[in-house]
């Protein structure tokens, strides 16, 4: 579940499901996002995880489910919600990254907008070894955030990047012994700023953000990779492979 706190003005999120190494499915996703709708006029929102991982990723045990010939994936569209809910968000939103970051837990804390890593934490999106191809918004935002260079080393070569060298590639900007401490205390001198300013900043550059988003024809080719990605073979064999714990052997088909 989420566990959702209020400290004064900051809101605290935390991701509580130890037993799958706070894995996101759609119900986790749906009650993350109802928390930062009703959290509007909070100044700051820390997402963390539960105890030893920040998010293992999506629980790839219940995402997808078989309709005749065809693959549905149940937890793409909640997960793009609540990414855009954080990003939406009129007060900023850290991402205090206690443990390992992986997948759509990388792509949770992309999703922020300051990100403070624990010195043990690790961080990728091992898409290519599973069969699953990203979202064009998921692609952008990682290109936007650490460049082309470092977003082809994530999503081409599987890079898994530990705090120290995330920090250097700007994915996280603070690396801390305590990310959750840490990153409360960020919160407080946020949440003690002009609010209006801090929020007409944020809102002010994700406008510019927006101004590099993808055109009508990119969205759309990117849009049939995707679809090609998950109705393929390969998506079959790589969870198979996960869940039998083996190496998947991808045809390409």
């Amino acid at each position: 579940m989420i566990h959702f706190e209020e400290q004064g003005h900051v809101g605290v999120a935390t991701i509580d499901r130890q037993e799958r190494r706070n894995a996101l499915n759609a119900e986790l996703c749906e009650q993350l996002r109802d928390n930062l709708e009703r959290s509007g006029d909070l100044r700051a929102i820390v997402v963390t995880g539960a105890g030893t991982a920040f998010c293992s990723g999506a629980d790839l045990g219940t995402r997808f489910a078989a309709h005749g010939d065809a693959t549905t994936d149940t937890f793409r569209p909640a997960f793009e919600e609540v990414l855009d809910a954080i990003v939406a968000h009129p007060a900023p939103v850290l991402a205090a990254i206690n443990g390992p970051a992986i997948g759509a837990g990388m792509q949770l804390a992309v999703a922020c907008d300051v990100r403070i890593a624990a010195l043990g934490a690790r961080l990728a999106i091992p898409g290519g070894k599973l069969g699953i191809h990203l979202s064009a918004r998921n692609v952008w935002r990682l290109a936007q955030l650490v460049g082309q260079g470092a977003a082809r080393d994530f999503l081409l070569a599987g890079r898994i990047a530990d705090a120290q060298e995330a920090r250097h590639l700007g994915l996280v900007q603070y690396v801390e012994h305590d990310a959750l401490g840490a990153a409360l205390a960020l919160a407080g001198e946020i949440a003690a700023s002009a609010p209006l300013t801090v929020q007409g900043h944020k809102r002010a550059l994700n406008l510019v953000a927006e101004t590099q988003w993808l055109g009508d024809d990119a969205r759309a080719e990117i849009a049939d990779l995707e679809a090609r990605a998950f109705a393929s073979s390969d998506l079959q064999e790589g969870m198979a492979a996960f869940a039998e714990k083996r190496a998947p052997d991808f045809r390409g088909t």
